[in-house]
């Protein structure tokens, strides 16, 4: 009896070729090209205007030069008066942000009504542009620092808590474990589980909130929340130029101070 030998060939199989990096790139440029021609076409952005406003922006810096140096006296304490509003919104937002954070997060409560309505209202909170509030609050409490710190506390929060929750989330989970299997509660697990390990990422948040408010708070005045803003703007609408350039240089080195010392402590904290 003669055996015929069967050849067990295994079916080839017809694999599409992924498209190479070189068009995927050519095909994000081309796309990225055409949303920002699409976006300058809708607000009828004009180079033509740009190219005719640019040696009006030289006559204006021209103008600034040079400050006028016997203003500083004058200046320091509405420059003051904006740190010391940048330092009390940053806190009290700094403090609302923690419980938030952790309401936010969901390895901390894991409901998922509580997660999704804290972070509706985190997201709720960063839509409004800082100056929005300012000239809500002003409109309520009125014109002075109070509108400022309050409009600083509410920014300060919804970025201290977004940035927050996700450094959260993304701890170890074996110190809460090993406290919940010997039966731990919520608010030890939170604090001996869960603070030692995002103390120093707060902070570092903390500081960083401190910086951008620095720089908000000194154009909150321009709806009246208090700080150096108003200056700004009572020179400017006299064409006090030389003042201007004064508050502006006083400005620049407050910000570079602060952000030389904050991103020396932030340094230390990691």
């Amino acid at each position: 009896m003669k055996i015929t030998p069967t050849s067990n060939s295994t079916p080839s199989t017809n694999t599409e070729s992924a498209p190479p990096a070189k068009t995927k790139s050519l095909f994000t440029i081309v796309l990225v090209l055409l949303l920002v021609v699409w976006s300058g076409w809708q607000i009828n952005f004009s180079v033509n205007e740009l190219m005719t406003g640019l040696p009006q922006m030289g006559s204006l810096i021209a103008d600034l030069i040079p400050p006028d140096w016997t203003y500083f006296s004058e200046v320091t304490s509405p420059v003051m008066e904006t740190i010391q509003m940048a330092v009390l919104g940053t806190t009290f937002g700094g403090l609302l942000a923690f419980p938030l954070a952790m309401l936010a997060a969901s390895n901390i409560f894991q409901a998922a009504w509580i997660t999704a309505l804290s972070r509706i209202v985190l997201n709720l909170i960063r839509t409004l542009p800082e100056l929005l509030l300012a000239a809500l609050f002003v409109a309520i409490f009125g014109i002075g620092a109070v509108s400022g710190v309050l409009a600083l506390m509410l920014f300060s929060l919804g970025i201290i808590a977004k940035l927050f929750f996700e450094s959260v989330e993304a701890i170890d989970s074996g110190p809460m474990e090993a406290m919940t299997a010997v039966g731990a509660n919520k608010l030890k697990w939170i604090m001996f589980g869960v603070v030692p390990q995002v103390m120093s990422s707060f902070m570092s948040f903390f500081l960083y909130a401190f910086e951008i408010n620095i720089r908000a708070a000194a154009v909150l005045g321009l709806v009246g929340a208090g700080g150096i803003g108003l200056y700004y703007e009572q020179n400017l609408g006299f064409f006090q130029y030389g003042r201007v350039s004064t508050i502006i240089v006083y400005t620049l080195v407050v910000v570079l101070l602060i952000d030389f010392l904050s991103t020396r402590i932030r340094e230390k904290l990691q």
